[in-house]
């Protein structure tokens, strides 16, 4: 790490993030190996000397892949919402119309962009960021200056302060069933407070949130083992439980079969 808002990650291992919910927006580069971002509507791939900008308020699940023998090594640099109201007051950007709806833009390589990610290497070894702060801060500001130099446009997506409208519950919620969030999150991406939310949540689906997303990360869950061959280690964390044994028994329970015995059948 190099600061709370730019982070560099090494892993050596195939890596599923539990990470789920997007809240800032993320600009980003992949130093070596390949990022799968998938939003359970398309998915997004980030090779090797790739930039791209993770929009904020997004569900979406990270595949981080090592290159053959190598290191996954990416430099995140985070933009939170304060830190681009306080840009947009002292620089005077602002959006002017809605974006596209991608989660996940592509950033096409330029010189500067490459410049910059290569200024950020004295950095990357610092044990004591809170001293550098201001440093990073300016940091911070040029690569939002450089994004928008390189990319106007992204003024629509980075200076759109709004908030997520109502939406239609039942479409959303089947197709967002599979992300390991809150219920106060759901309620918060579908435009309602947690209170209408469940409210909501019932008169759609006759039945509480909870039990209902148990039920239907279980059918997707037998559905990949039973039909699609996949491994239960495989896809417990693809569908929304945050451990084996959990999703063992629950699945278990559900149909009266152990998950291993259903794949082997």
């Amino acid at each position: 790490m190099i600061s709370p808002n730019i982070l560099y990650s090494c892993y050596v291992t195939r890596n599923l993030s539990n990470e789920q919910f997007i809240p800032e927006h993320i600009f980003l580069y992949q130093f070596s190996g390949s990022l799968v971002i998938n939003d359970a509507e398309k998915e997004y791939t980030v090779q090797t000397g790739e930039f791209c900008l993770a929009r904020r308020n997004r569900l979406a699940r990270y595949i981080k892949i090592p290159p053959q023998n190598g290191e996954y090594k990416t430099i995140s640099v985070r933009l939170d919402q304060n830190f681009l109201k306080d840009f947009s007051k002292e620089y005077g950007f602002t959006a002017e119309m809605p974006a596209a709806d991608d989660s996940v833009i592509n950033i096409q390589s330029q010189p500067l962009l490459l410049h910059y990610i290569q200024s950020l290497s004295p950095y990357f070894d610092l044990t004591s960021a809170g001293k550098n702060e201001q440093i990073l801060l300016i940091k911070t500001k040029e690569a939002v200056l450089l994004l928008l130099k390189t990319n106007p446009e992204l003024k629509n997506v980075l200076f759109d302060f709004s908030e997520p409208g109502k939406i239609d519950l039942e479409a959303f919620m089947n197709r967002n069933f599979q992300f390991n969030i809150s219920m106060e999150r759901f309620g918060y991406m579908s435009g309602r407070s947690l209170t209408t939310f469940k409210r909501d949540f019932k008169k759609i689906f006759k039945m509480a949130p909870g039990k209902w997303l148990l039920q239907k990360r279980l059918q997707q869950a037998n559905f990949l083992i039973t039909k699609r061959g996949r491994k239960p280690s495989d896809v417990y964390l693809e569908v929304g439980f945050e451990d084996i044994s959990h999703f063992s028994r629950s699945f278990s329970k559900e149909f009266g079969i152990a998950p291993s015995k259903a794949f082997s059948k």
